[in-house]
């Protein structure tokens, strides 16, 4: 997945700007700082913060030999420690190890049990993360994801259908239709966007090594903002060219701006940018050079 590297007063606003650009909330994304602004003289800050963004990516599966099991580091495929022998006697050891020199470590078989157990337990957990890292699809994600959703459904006593629509190989969508469902999407999407951080949550405790995107889209909310907002962005744009001044529009998430910014990109005669701090960050509409 591409990079995008914006600058910005401090590294907080910088990495704001690049969620905006990528549409993504911080939770989706992965932020390297390139550079920090420096302070100089009576504390006065000098340059900007300079960051790299980008969609969070799947995290590798881990790779398995085609046996099923590891090579051992020293080659030997014997019985390890236990085809060693103290030097001693004529190699024999008397009375459960007498001989072993000082220091030297503990022949295996000589572990007590309670160690034994504990190792095998702490390999098994291993090969159980590892071979659900490799079993994991997309789609079983989004199952769970969607059995999640029609139970929160059901228990407010709610009607309503969830579909699940792939965006990309990386990328799911939750669509919940139905009626009356204006209380799941909240003022401004509010309650919505919880939803959607819940979801994840639950998928994350069934699969937690995976980091696919789960959407969430309530009654077709994220859809008709979308639109409405791509309408406003064009009014705004206009009456910015005709009067020459710029106009500040109301504070937005950081998915909401995107869908501004992009608008007012394909319109000439306009530039945007955007102002302040979170949750009160705003886009500004100003006359094309």
């Amino acid at each position: 997945m591409e990079w995008v590297e914006v600058t910005g007063s401090s590294v907080s606003a910088a990495t704001e700007r690049a969620l905006e650009q990528l549409g993504i909330a911080a939770f989706d994304a992965e932020v390297q700082v390139v550079e920090e602004p420096t302070k100089g003289l009576f504390g006065r800050v000098k340059g900007e913060a300079r960051v790299r963004a980008r969609v969070r990516p799947v995290e590798p599966r881990p790779k398995r030999s085609r046996g099923g099991r590891s090579k051992p580091k020293n080659g030997r495929s014997g019985g390890g420690d236990g085809d060693r022998r103290p030097r001693g006697d004529g190699g024999q050891s008397s009375g459960g190890g007498q001989n072993r020199r000082r220091g030297e470590a503990k022949p295996k078989a000589d572990r007590p049990e309670g160690a034994k157990k504990q190792g095998a337990g702490q390999k098994a957990a291993a090969v159980k993360e590892e071979t659900m890292a490799e079993g994991v699809t997309l789609e079983e994600q989004a199952a769970v994801a969607k059995e999640f959703l029609e139970g929160l459904v059901a228990t407010m006593d709610l009607t309503a259908t969830v579909e699940i629509r792939v965006i990309d190989e990386d990328t799911v969508e939750l669509a919940v239709d139905g009626q009356e469902l204006g209380m799941l999407v909240g003022p401004k999407g509010s309650t919505l966007a919880a939803i959607q951080d819940v979801t994840r949550t639950v998928v994350q405790g069934k699969y937690p090594t995976k980091t696919d995107r789960i959407l969430v889209d309530i009654a077709r909310y994220r859809e008709r903002r979308s639109a409405a907002l791509t309408r406003f962005t064009a009014e705004v744009a206009a009456e910015v060219i005709d009067a020459g001044e710029e106009r500040s529009l109301e504070p937005m998430s950081p998915a909401d701006r995107k869908v501004v910014h992009d608008a007012a990109n394909a319109i000439d005669g306009v530039v945007t940018r955007s102002e302040g701090e979170e949750p009160n960050r705003y886009v500004v509409i100003a006359p094309g050079s």
